[in-house]
């Protein structure tokens, strides 16, 4: 472990440190990579012995939060533990990956054996690692937001014994189910948030039939380089699980073309702003194992597009309302983003790949005694709420709290309430 730097903002004192971990845990003197962590404590309580609360990000594939202030569920964590925010392997400062990275471990199969160790089992065991280094192996508590909620879960299935408590929002995983029933569901929701903004922004909907029209006549090429595709617009639909998603798309969308242009010629703002609202390239692990979050003893075989012939309205027909989609990715996904392109083969292989381990232990979760507490929305579009109630039910003691007040982004939106309910409810 190195402490990499210290400084302070807003009241806060933030601690910047890097640990090494094996790349692959099961061969522990092998090849390491670095894992960044960034503690965040009060400056007021600095010197006192407080307990630890680590922070999973949602995702896979994203960096924690980089602190701006003392505002949101941080300055209020801060107050009462060393937050730890965890730069999860692969992401942010811990040894990131692109395109190159990957394709200079050799041939596509070798990329892909590379890449399969960046999933929630190997980021549980570099934390167990990290908490005896900050820790001095006291247990501690985790907040786990989304894709950090599958951690959690796998947390409490691996390594009990280094947890003090777990609060989940909106990130309890269905524990065996296939991602083909999974998508299902999060496709029927999806529609939902699609008719949801269709009814707040009628407009909206003639907008996108122009982008669309204009798409398809015309080769349309985003600041990057890479072409702005009809399938590739329809990923706006990311953000309708968002309580201002509505609102992002929205004006977007009123920002498509210019004012008093004779032509349909989009406003250069508006491709570098639709460039700006999704990361599929600057975050690979999202695109090459999205799927792979839900793959246990089986392969995703492309489960999201498969599914998605399932449900016409997001086929966009001619005439018919343009519905968009959420955290989908199709085979062609990659050979539309130049920065991914190179990992065309490889994402295939893992899409086939029908040996993954197991990730959550039921046997574990029946006989937990972690305090554990859980925020389950009630529409929920990418962690669907029934799959959360069953693994709720599965996980001996836990709380859940369910609620139709927020969205995905509850955390976010209203961070110090929520984080002071689970913490009421584990009696932290």
């Amino acid at each position: 472990m190195t402490l990499k730097r210290t400084h302070k903002l807003s009241g806060l004192c933030l601690h910047d440190r890097e640990h090494q971990v094996p790349l692959d845990h099961a061969e522990p003197t092998g090849e390491s990579i670095t894992v960044f962590t960034r503690e965040v404590v009060s400056e007021s309580r600095q010197s006192e012995d407080l307990p630890w609360l680590l922070f999973l990000q949602g995702g896979p594939g994203f960096p924690s939060p980089r602190p701006m202030d003392a505002g949101g569920w941080l300055g209020s964590a801060a107050e009462r533990f060393r937050v730890v925010l965890l730069d999860q392997r692969g992401t942010g400062q811990s040894s990131p990956l692109h395109a190159d990275v990957v394709t200079a471990r050799g041939d596509a199969q070798a990329q892909a054996d590379f890449l399969s160790l960046f999933r929630s089992d190997s980021i549980v065991e570099d934390c167990e690692l990290i908490r005896h280094e900050l820790t001095g192996g006291r247990p501690w508590t985790t907040l786990g937001q989304s894709y950090g909620g599958f951690c959690t879960v796998r947390y409490l299935s691996a390594h009990p014994e280094g947890l003090r408590a777990s609060l989940i929002t909106g990130g309890l995983p269905p524990l065996e189910a296939h991602p083909d029933d999974i998508y299902r569901r999060t496709y029927s929701i999806c529609a939902d948030k699609n008719r949801s903004w269709h009814e707040r922004y009628p407009i909206d909907d003639e907008r996108a039939r122009a982008i669309l029209r204009r798409l398809s006549e015309d080769e349309v090429r985003l600041p990057s380089g890479d072409q702005l595709t009809p399938r590739r617009f329809q990923q706006l639909g990311m953000h309708l699980g968002m309580s201002d998603g509505r609102e992002a798309i929205h004006y977007l969308l009123e920002s498509a073309f210019p004012a008093g242009a004779t032509e349909p010629v989009f406003h250069h703002g508006f491709l570098r702003a639709f460039e700006n609202s999704l990361n599929f390239d600057t975050n690979p692990i999202f695109t090459l194992l999205h799927e792979a979050c839900y793959t246990q003893g089986f392969a995703s075989s492309w489960s999201a597009e498969r599914v998605r012939a399932e449900f016409p309205e997001f086929h966009l027909q001619p005439g018919e309302p343009v519905f968009l989609t959420g955290e989908m990715t199709w085979p062609g996904s990659l050979g539309e983003l130049s920065a991914l392109e190179p990992m065309q083969e490889v994402g295939e292989l893992l899409a086939a790949k029908d040996d993954w381990p197991m990730l959550y232990d039921r046997d574990a979760l029946a006989e937990n005694d972690v305090p554990v507490a859980a925020a389950v929305y009630e529409n929920d579009m990418y962690v669907e709420r029934e799959y959360s109630l069953e693994t709720a039910a599965a996980i001996r003691g836990a709380a859940v709290w369910r609620t139709a007040d927020y969205e995905h982004n509850g955390l976010r939106a209203d961070g110090p309430k929520i984080l002071e309910r689970l913490l009421a409810m584990t009696h932290s």
